[in-house]
């Protein structure tokens, strides 16, 4: 056998090693070493056919596979979504929290406080609201809720310090056309972009995860305001807050003193101070749900406020006075004071829509009037007309001016 097809038959019989796994982020491909003794041969003459079409094979195969690499590369790299499975984060009180970003950084804990930063007012307070693709989708509640700011009295500076909280990847998709502080939190395993109608499981899991986000911010050390998308902020409410609370919280109903245990709760809107108090409440609140199996936090909260452990740690409560804070449970009846107003005590995401753009048009009445009759307080709200429940009390029917028309499209 000729020299030649002894190299021939040594190079048909050689195996290249396998290539390394490409993981996401690309490891280098590595092709296997030329022979020496084929390229001291080869630079003599020219190659046979055999080893040309077995080097071209080897060629293309290795360019299939960089590409196929940078391919898997760049789709790893836009992808928004990390999902930390329960326990992964030990000792972490970010176990069972799912954290979405696009931030570059590999610790979801890092992730949040980067948003958190971003959207904070200097002192380390954010503005935070949970939204699922049923109420973050197009004209549904999180435009009626962004136009409230738009509209409000000195509350239009405020959304620059708005967290939007995504549970799931459509509402975050969303959130990025619609605003520029958004962060997602979705729980394996369950879909939130639905409707989750009132007391249903999908509604629970949704309410205590929020409870348990709510003090993963607070460890961090940021204050928040806390406030569901379906309240309507018409003025800035921090000159309202008490000075001295680690926790105060809106109302159903307010029975006049802010410090009357008493008071019903609601928790759509609060204002809680980062400390150990507020921290080890949370935790509290929200392992109370094993104590009160099948309630959703407001009332689990309601059952735990008088409870020992609260005075054990010191926290301070204040319910917050629903002239100021109104929700139709309660509204607040003077327009010249409110500072929000919540579509509580409503049911069904149509009732909530309609009233809720009867609140932004009776707001607008009210801005149009000259000061004078401002003052007056001759206009109080129409609602709640189809969130109307037997229990809630219905006002006087409005005089004929006050027939606005529907709500115009910005």
């Amino acid at each position: 056998m000729s020299s030649a097809q002894q190299l021939a038959l040594r190079f048909h019989r050689r195996r290249f090693p396998p290539t390394p796994a490409v993981a996401s982020t690309c490891c280098a491909f590595s092709p296997p070493r030329r022979d020496s003794s084929l390229t001291s041969s080869s630079s003599g003459g020219d190659m046979s056919p055999e080893i040309s079409m077995l080097i071209r094979r080897a060629a293309f195969i290795l360019a299939v596979l960089t590409l196929s690499a940078l391919l898997l590369y760049t789709s790893t790299d836009s992808l928004r979504f990390i999902r930390v499975s329960p326990g992964s984060i030990s000792s972490s009180s970010f176990a069972r929290i799912f954290f979405l970003d696009n931030s570059s950084t590999p610790n979801p804990t890092q992730q949040l406080e980067e948003v958190l930063k971003n959207a904070s007012i200097g002192n380390k307070t954010v503005i935070l609201t949970t939204l699922n693709y049923a109420w973050v989708s197009p004209n549904s509640v999180v435009d009626l809720f962004l136009k409230s700011f738009k509209l409000g009295d000195g509350t239009e500076r405020l959304v620059d310090h708005l967290v939007m909280i995504a549970l799931d990847e459509k509402a975050y998709n969303r959130c990025l056309v619609i605003h520029k502080h958004c962060f997602a939190l979705v729980t394996e395993g369950v879909d939130f972009q639905e409707e989750a109608y009132f007391m249903t499981p999908n509604y629970l899991k949704m309410m205590w995860r929020r409870i348990d986000f709510l003090r993963s911010v607070l460890e961090l050390g940021y204050d928040f305001v806390f406030t569901d998308a379906d309240i309507m902020w018409f003025r800035d409410p921090f000159p309202r807050f008490y000075p001295d609370a680690d926790f105060q919280i809106a109302c159903d109903n307010f029975l006049g003193s802010p410090d009357d245990m008493n008071n019903r709760p609601n928790g759509g809107f609060n204002y809680v101070k980062s400390n150990n108090r507020s921290i080890e409440f949370y935790k509290f609140w929200h392992s109370s749900r094993e104590t009160y199996p099948g309630y959703h936090d407001q009332d689990v909260l309601n059952k735990i406020k008088l409870h020992p452990y609260i005075s054990e740690i010191g926290l301070k409560i204040r319910f917050l006075d629903t002239a100021y804070f109104g929700g139709l449970c309660e509204p607040s009846r003077d327009l010249n004071l409110v500072c929000t107003m919540h579509a509580n005590c409503c049911f069904g995401m149509d009732s909530k829509l309609h009233d809720l753009k009867l609140m932004l048009q009776d707001w607008r009445a009210f801005l149009s009037l000259p000061p004078d009759l401002k003052n007056e307080s001759i206009i109080s709200w129409r609602v709640p007309q189809n969130c109307s429940l037997d229990s809630l009390r219905h006002f006087d029917s409005q005089p004929p001016w006050m027939n606005v028309q529907p709500e115009e499209e910005d």
